[in-house]
C-alpha cells in the first residue's frame, strides 16, 4: 500500500541533498507514486543529512560555515549500477559512496547535534530512495523497470539546503563544491 501522506516530515525541518538530475527520466514516475519526499517537492537526490537544523538557525552565520564545509570538498562523479534495497525502499546504490561519506561526517562532526536520521541508524548508507512504504511485489516490478535505464552517471558539485514550509520542500540555497 502506498503512503501517500507526507506527514512524516515537519514543518521547519531542513534537510542537505546532492540533487541527482541525470537519474529523473528514470526515477520520476515511480518517486512521484511511491515517495512522499517526491510528492513534497523534492528531487531525486542523494541525502546528505537529514534532519539538518531547524530552519530558524539557518541564518547567514550557518549558511557560512555550511559554504566553508562543503568548499574544502571536491567535486565527483556517481555511478548508479544497480538497486539496493532496506524493508520496504527500493533503492539506487551509488557508487562509489565514499565522498557522500565524507560530506556526511564533515556536517555531523560540525554540528554533532544534527545526528543523521535523527541518530535512528548506526551505519549511514548513501542511496537514492525510489520508493519507501512498498511490499516486495511493488518493488521487484519497480526494480524490473529500473534495470533497463541502468547505468547512470551523474556530476556531484554543489549540495542543496533544503527546508519544508508545513506543505512542500524548497531551496533554501546550494553550496559549491571545489572543483
Amino acid at each position: 500500500m502506498s503512503d501517500n501522506s507526507t506527514s512524516r516530515f515537519q514543518a521547519g525541518q531542513t534537510g542537505l541533498i546532492v540533487r541527482i538530475p541525470d537519474a529523473e527520466t528514470a526515477v520520476r514516475t515511480w518517486r512521484e507514486r511511491f515517495d512522499p519526499s517526491a510528492r513534497a517537492g523534492v528531487p531525486a537526490h542523494v541525502t546528505v543529512l537529514f534532519p539538518f537544523l531547524d530552519v530558524s538557525r539557518t541564518d547567514a552565520r550557518v549558511r557560512s560555515e555550511l559554504s566553508d564545509v562543503f568548499g574544502r570538498h571536491h567535486a565527483f562523479d556517481l555511478r548508479f549500477e544497480d538497486c539496493g534495497r532496506f524493508p520496504g525502499v527500493l533503492f539506487l546504490r551509488p557508487g562509489p559512496d565514499e565522498p557522500l561519506r565524507r560530506l556526511t561526517e564533515a556536517v555531523a562532526d560540525r554540528w554533532p547535534e544534527a545526528r543523521p536520521y535523527g541518530g535512528r541508524f548506526t551505519e549511514v548508507v548513501p542511496h537514492l530512495t525510489v520508493a519507501d512504504g512498498q511490499d516486495d511485489v511493488v518493488l521487484d516490478e519497480i526494480e524490473a523497470d529500473l534495470s533497463g535505464e541502468l547505468p547512470l552517471t551523474s556530476r556531484v558539485s554543489s549540495v542543496d539546503l533544503m527546508a519544508y514550509d508545513g506543505a512542500a520542500w524548497y531551496l533554501q540555497e546550494s553550496f559549491a563544491l571545489r572543483e
